[in-house]
């Protein structure tokens, strides 16, 4: 059912943004701590037995030098570098294999598909444990409460700056144009968009698909869904820590990263959407800084639009690289 705001009130819902004064110096730390470790990456040959796709298995130093899985799809057929979609997964989802990710490498770019350290044992699975935990192997969820008491332990601080690292790691395969990089994800992986996109720096465009992991206050007061029912959980137990988890989480909002972003967006948002409420999408959607659209689902949960949305942003692409 809807159970938001009505979609006329939705298209001006920005809500003032909740930012730690030491939000820019806090993430620029991270990174530069980070890249003391060197990337390098490392880019073997995969026989996934594609004719027309060349598959690579990537491997890359992700936070604290720690290395992150991916795949890399490129057209047999090229002339020059190309343009590069790098993607990440859904909460829960990993990279998976190769014949899961061939729309953008048949469009003709570079396909570049970021592993989630930790991930990959709910829905698709990942090969990429998150070694700053010592954990083996990955694992089933949840994560949105790990290390939520600061900032400096706080899961998403090592899954964000992997992703601005997979930027890097597609800005140095030889294939690849560097300079035309756009970056897309459903659900988590749109979360990740909005995050790298300000991070990582001059992208092309960012596609953010119903995007997790914006405006948490108002989504844990909104749904008692998970992924977002495990900050309620969390905090229903420890009810001295709510004000440290919000703090926390506040330099992690999708709502701060929009406000950085300048680059063209789309975006998409279902209505129906009971994981991540509508309000949430649209609050990120409407502080982003650039040119933007959004491509609405209104009979649609958090699916989104599926396949006509991938439509749409091969359209969009299409518009941005012809």
């Amino acid at each position: 059912m809807f159970f938001d705001l009505p979609l006329e009130q939705l298209y001006t819902y920005r809500p003032q943004r909740v930012e730690p004064s030491d939000f820019d110096v806090f993430w620029d730390t991270t990174l530069a701590e980070t890249r003391q470790f060197p990337l390098n990456p490392q880019f073997q040959p995969f026989d996934a037995g594609l004719s027309l796709i060349e598959t690579v298995d990537v491997t890359f130093n992700g936070y604290g030098g720690q290395p992150i899985k991916g795949w890399l799809l490129l057209p047999h057929e090229r002339s020059g570098p190309l343009p590069c979609v790098v993607e990440f997964i859904g909460y829960g989802g990993g990279r998976g294999h190769p014949l899961d990710w061939l729309t953008f490498s048949a469009a003709g770019y570079a396909h570049l598909v970021m592993d989630t350290r930790g991930q990959g044992s709910a829905w698709r699975k990942g090969d990429t444990p998150d070694l700053e935990t010592d954990f083996s192997n990955p694992q089933y969820p949840g994560f949105m409460t790990r290390g939520v008491l600061d900032p400096r332990t706080y899961y998403y601080r090592r899954v964000f700056v992997d992703g601005v690292r997979a930027v890097e790691t597609a800005r140095a395969h030889p294939a690849i144009d560097a300079g035309r990089i756009a970056l897309t994800g459903g659900s988590q992986g749109g979360g990740i968009t909005l995050a790298v996109g300000a991070l990582a720096g001059d992208v092309a465009a960012v596609m953010p698909d119903v995007p997790f992991l914006c405006h948490y206050r108002a989504a844990t007061e909104l749904v008692d869904t998970a992924p977002y029912n495990e900050i309620v959980k969390f905090c229903k137990v420890h009810r001295d820590k709510i004000d440290a988890v919000f703090a926390t989480l506040s330099y992690f909002d999708g709502i701060n990263f929009a406000a950085r972003i300048d680059a063209p967006a789309l975006v998409s948002a279902g209505l129906m959407d009971d994981i991540c409420p509508p309000r949430t999408v649209f609050a990120a959607y409407n502080h982003l800084q650039g040119l933007k659209e959004i491509r609405v689902y209104p009979y649609n949960q958090h699916e989104g639009g599926q396949t006509d949305h991938t439509v749409e942003k091969l359209r969009f692409l299409k518009q941005l690289w012809q």
